[in-house]
């Protein structure tokens, strides 16, 4: 921690050649791993980040940059580095610093720091044990971790405010890969929050988390390849909301909203989508994974409302993108660590409950696809234009689920998609995930309801859909 005679110091010196802002942003953090393979204890690592990033902004311009030296010469060498990108007059100066308090959502009880190697092993040796009890022998690698973050995060600005931020949070992941003559499938569960240990062992069912990732890997292993063409496809709440935040959430963001960067640039008050999506992006959800209580600017979290009923309402904003839209940020600013410079990012995301049931949704399509799980793709902002592929998937036919395909790919445009969603579950789940971008890799929760996209392209090496 520096202290805040220093941070004054540091960001007068920041802006003595005329920035019109600047931002101390330090981090103590700490994190751990306990890994298993094929039961054993494989590794147990941590390490550590400490250090500052400073940020200079003049209008447009934004010059970053970090060290680990927290001296106080370290500290004034790297702001004066800095000021050389402006020549200037001063604008600003900062004489007092006054400390911003926001309501604590996600406080853990029992410090992951207290926790031994022993107990995390324990709690993953209970999924083990399912995964080894009678074992398919094409079953040849499962591994399981246990991941777990404390962050101190302290933010000084030249429009004298500080906060600070003290968050742990934890991840319990199974990896099981299957393989026989044909080839190799891999199946993935990894719930995670901001609570202590007593989460894992109360509220996730470890043994049946275990007996799913297993399960999922066979019946991939085995299934067919999928078929191909422009057909329905139902999509499973929770971890199926990664189609929503990659292929459209990434163009709600102002890093490309506000250069026109977006499909969706200056599309606020349009039909963006089909009148029964409405999307949000939740910082505030208490202990949820990608939660925060205030942003990495200085910003409290918000619960955003991007789509409502299918028009577009707002988009996720940090106070330097903001500065081309003409806003202040609204709580969406975020970074990795301090070696990052920060922007706008997702928290969790996901589309809202509709009307229907799941069974209706799938009962109500004759021949289609339906797919609960993502491996992987990529997509434009600035198109819209995506392509995913699905790692768990099966033949909806006669309004049934029948047999798991592999290989499939969605293929098409965020905005079209968004207009081509013609029925909502009301089985709202969330799943948590890592977005990489470029502030670095952030935790994120994707999540939604069952939906049903009328049309999509899937690509598939199965031939046509009968």
């Amino acid at each position: 921690m520096i202290s805040k005679k220093l941070a004054i110091d540091v960001l007068n010196e920041s802006l003595s050649t005329g920035a019109d802002y600047a931002e101390i942003f330090f981090e103590d953090s700490t994190y751990y791993t306990t890994s298993l393979e094929n039961g054993k204890v494989e590794t147990s690592t941590s390490g550590s980040a400490c250090g500052v990033g400073l940020r200079l902004l003049k209008e447009n311009q934004c010059v970053y940059g970090y060290t680990n030296d927290l001296s106080k010469k370290g500290l004034l060498d790297l702001a004066s580095s800095l000021n050389k990108s402006f020549h200037s007059e001063r604008l600003i100066t900062v004489t007092k610093l006054d400390m911003i308090r926001g309501k604590n959502r996600n406080p853990v009880t029992n410090s992951y720091d207290c926790i031994s190697r022993e107990e995390k092993i324990a709690l993953l040796k209970e999924g083990i044990a399912e995964i080894e009890k009678d074992k398919d022998p094409r079953i040849v690698r499962y591994l399981s971790y246990f991941i777990n973050n404390h962050r101190f995060v302290a933010v000084f600005n030249s429009k004298g405010k500080w906060f600070k931020r003290d968050s742990e949070f934890g991840r319990l992941v199974f990896n099981v890969i299957a393989a026989d003559q044909n080839g190799f499938e891999t199946a993935f569960e990894g719930p995670g929050c901001q609570q202590d240990i007593s989460y894992f062992k109360s509220k996730v069912d470890v043994v049946e988390l275990a007996r799913k990732t297993v399960e999922t890997a066979l019946k991939m292993l085995t299934a067919k390849e999928c078929p191909s063409g422009k057909m329905p496809v139902v999509i499973g709440n929770g971890w199926g909301g990664v189609l929503f935040h990659e292929a459209c959430g990434h163009a709600l963001e102002a890093s490309s909203v506000a250069k026109g960067l977006s499909c969706f640039s200056g599309k606020v008050g349009e039909m963006i989508a089909s009148p029964l999506v409405t999307a949000l992006d939740d910082s505030t959800i208490p202990q949820a994974w990608g939660s925060i209580d205030i942003d990495d600017e200085g910003n409290f979290g918000e619960k955003r409302v991007l789509i409502k009923n299918g028009k577009l309402m707002d988009y996720m904003i940090d106070d330097f993108n903001g500065r081309r839209m003409g806003r202040s940020g609204n709580g969406a600013c975020r970074r990795q660590n301090y070696r990052y410079c920060p922007t706008s990012r997702m928290s969790n995301t996901y589309i809202a409950n509709g009307k229907s049931t799941p069974e209706e949704i799938i009962a109500a399509t004759k021949l289609g696809i339906y797919t609960v799980g993502f491996n992987g793709g990529s997509v434009d902002p600035s198109t819209g234009e995506f392509n995913f592929g699905c790692s768990e998937a099966y033949i909806i036919r006669d309004g049934k689920i029948c047999e798991p395909v592999k290989g499939a790919t969605l293929i098409g445009h965020g905005d079209e998609i968004l207009k081509k969603i013609d029925m909502v579950g009301n089985d709202l789940a969330l799943g948590q995930g890592m977005c990489g971008a470029s502030s670095g890799s952030i935790r994120t929760n994707v999540g939604q309801p069952t939906i049903r996209i009328s049309e999509v392209t899937v690509g598939g090496r199965g031939g046509e859909l009968k």
